[in-house]
């Protein structure tokens, strides 16, 4: 798999002078959907840079991004805040400070790991995100989801399926699929599995168990309005960044009483 970076602005300007999109993606081993993506941005940039006036799909879209970091970041901060606060004041009993300070770094963790997260949306959105990519297995990639359970058990293919990607980074992308499989209300379970798709290799968190149609959209559309109101959720939008970074795709299918949140990679270091 080339350099994602390298390979957007040839495939593009390989469209723009009149090839099929569909041809210009399987020869550069892209999502076609991404391609086109890719070739819309670059006309709205290139609009906007001519009438020096940004489109006004990309400063509403800025508008709810910044929006959405609010939101996300200020329970992690308020809890921070409370706990340092009753720390300092003395207010937590000398057997529950050890607790206390598991809470307050829990916190700051999830405060660090929503800023880095803005700072790799910004680095996309920039043409600058940078890929280190290795040849991992799978089970490497999901070793840290939470209630996974023995990596053995991962299905389909099987976790010992091999990969080039950036492992930091379809390890984010791994995570935010099996949050989203976790959406209230509480899924019956949740699995992973490894399947081939043509040219791709899929990782596919399977849910069981209905998913609420609001909360569904909320999670496939980037920056929706939160059910309660209360903000804008960043949904899978950094999942589906990080994976057009690696050349591949993100989605989300409602399949009966459940759904299927995967990523798509190309399958040619697997």
């Amino acid at each position: 798999m080339g350099d994602p970076v390298e390979t957007r602005a040839p495939a593009v300007l390989e469209v723009l002078r009149g090839r099929p999109t569909a041809e210009v993606a399987a020869r550069w081993q892209v999502d076609a959907e991404q391609l086109a993506a890719w070739v819309r941005t670059f006309v709205e940039a290139g609009t906007a840079h001519v009438t020096d006036q940004p489109a006004a799909d990309a400063t509403d879209e800025r508008d709810r991004f910044l929006a959405a970091f609010a939101h996300e970041v200020r329970t992690p901060l308020s809890m921070a805040q409370g706990w340092v606060a009753m720390l300092a004041d003395g207010e937590v009993p000398a057997d529950q400070a050890r607790d206390s300070l598991r809470r307050l770094h829990d916190a700051l963790e999830r405060l660090a790991e929503r800023s880095f997260d803005v700072e790799l949306m910004a680095e996309a959105q920039r043409g600058r995100l940078a890929l280190a990519p290795q040849l991992v297995p799978v089970s490497t990639l999901a070793a840290d989801l939470d209630d996974l359970g023995d990596p053995g058990a991962i299905g389909g293919l099987g976790g010992g399926v091999e990969v080039v990607v950036d492992p930091a980074l379809l390890r984010r992308v791994l995570r935010d699929l099996w949050h989203a499989a976790a959406a209230s209300p509480r899924p019956r379970a949740r699995r992973l599995e490894v399947r081939r798709a043509g040219p791709w290799l899929e990782l596919a968190v399977v849910r069981e168990g209905a998913v609420d149609a609001a909360t569904f959209r909320a999670l496939s559309e980037p920056f929706d309005v939160t059910a309660d109101g209360t903000g804008v959720a960043i949904g899978l939008n950094l999942a589906r960044t990080l994976a057009a970074a690696h050349g591949g795709a993100v989605g989300a299918d409602e399949r009966g009483d459940g759904a299927v949140f995967w990523v798509r990679v190309p399958a040619g270091g697997s």
